[in-house]
């Protein structure tokens, strides 16, 4: 069927439109912001004039908004339509000669005009967003997050109404706009200078439950729960809870008296945040590399003893004290080569660390990996949620095609060959 019948919101003349083209237009998924955004207009009794803007628009959506138009929408960050030009398309094409409010209608249902009590309501709720949003506007990976926030009742869930939430969601959106912290800050520290009090942060608090749900949109850190993953992911973002239990295990480096004694005997070293901070290396090597897992260390040091080439070795997530040792390597003139999982963590892990510091991949590349399936087809399957690849754009489609997870410990020996004697 191609006709279809809708009625403007205070216009009871039904209207015919062309409902296979109007679902080819505005029905895609890529369109939904913008049918939300007039539903809303609709709803409250505006008009249908002037623009509606979305920030950070996928290409599918600035493709959508051009099938639309029948042109580009304009570049820039942000992707604007004029809702009088959409009405226009509408009605010369004859897709809905009533317009887009007709349109509208026969698309998603019947609009429901709100009270004004209602309308007061909902312009409370956005006003609490505003701080929020524009957090997400100034950094665009928690803009996801924020929808998530907006959607799954949270918020309201923690403090029943816009007046409480706005001043919930304006601490959190000040706490992120600083992060992360660069050095590393005590948790407390940064709280009372931030947000009026040493324990506006604890454990328990609705505005630690919302910013720890956001350092984790911001950093990447991965879902978790207990004490020791909450003090791992307030680190992520560079606030600690103390000095002493963030770590980084590494092989090989010098600058100190006790890992030149470790790097003499070629035995691994465990350094702590503390000590990285306190007493810095005095040295950096013109290389380093950077493995995911501790087994690649282990199987180096054992290969290879004092003739390894400088290993650091994240254990996952980095810690605070493997982001500050790695900093430091690299102001000092190292290059960093990383190597981590082949599977959506370890592409999600690398990334956030490239958002961090600046690294060459190490066999970490599409032609890597692929060669790594061709000696292990019968790998274990690929599962989670794509991610990209900035450092090589051609790896997630390798991963997807392929769908088998290569561990590194399923490639040791190839990099233990290049760990070898290489200063």
């Amino acid at each position: 069927m191609t006709e279809r019948s809708g009625t403007a919101a205070g216009d009871g003349t039904p209207q015919t439109v062309d409902g296979t083209r109007l679902h080819r237009l505005l029905g895609p998924p890529e369109l939904t912001w913008l049918v939300d955004r007039i539903r809303r207009r609709m709803a409250a009794g505006e008009p249908l004039t002037g623009s509606v803007s979305l920030a950070h628009p996928t290409p599918e959506q600035r493709l959508a908004a051009e099938r639309l138009l029948g042109r580009g929408p304009g570049g820039g960050r942000s992707l604007t339509l004029r809702l009088d030009t959409v009405d226009a398309v509408l009605r010369r094409s004859g897709v809905s000669p009533g317009g887009l409010a007709v349109a509208i209608t026969a698309l998603t249902g019947p609009v429901v005009l709100r009270g004004p009590a209602r309308l007061a309501e909902e312009d409370a709720w956005r006003k609490a967003f505003a701080r929020i949003d524009a957090a997400a506007e100034e950094e665009p990976a928690l803009a996801p997050w924020v929808a998530r926030l907006r959607g799954d009742g949270l918020v309201r869930r923690l403090t029943g109404g816009p007046e409480a939430a706005r001043s919930l969601l304006d601490q959190a959106a000040t706490a992120l706009r600083a992060l992360p912290a660069d050095p590393p800050v005590s948790l407390p520290a940064f709280a009372a200078r931030l947000l009026g009090g040493a324990h506006a942060l604890d454990d328990g608090t609705a505005l630690a439950t919302v910013t720890l749900s956001g350092i984790r949109a911001l950093t990447g850190f991965p879902d978790g729960t207990g004490a020791e993953w909450r003090r791992e992911a307030w680190a992520a973002a560079g606030l600690l809870r103390d000095e002493l239990s963030s770590t980084v295990l590494t092989l090989n480096l010098r600058g100190t008296h006790a890992l030149d004694s470790l790097a003499d005997m070629g035995e691994p070293a465990v350094l702590t945040l503390r000590q990285l901070v306190r007493r810095p290396l005095a040295a950096s090597p013109p290389r380093v590399h950077i493995c995911e897992n501790p087994t690649v260390l282990a199987a180096a040091a054992d290969a290879h003893g004092p003739d390894c080439a400088p290993l650091v070795c994240l254990q996952g997530q980095p810690s605070a004290a493997g982001l500050a040792l790695l900093r430091h390597l690299h102001e000092g003139g190292a290059t960093l080569h990383y190597h981590g999982d082949f599977d959506w963590g370890g592409l999600r892990i690398a990334s956030a660390l490239l958002r961090r510091l600046p690294w060459r991949p190490w066999r970490y590349t599409a032609a890597d990996y692929r060669a790594a399936v061709l000696v292990s087809p019968e790998g274990p399957p690929l599962t989670g949620i794509p991610v990209e690849a900035p450092w090589d754009s051609e790896l997630p489609d390798a991963l997807a095609e392929a769908g088998v997870r290569v561990e590194e410990e399923a490639v040791l020996d190839t990099l233990l060959s290049d760990l070898r004697g290489v200063p």
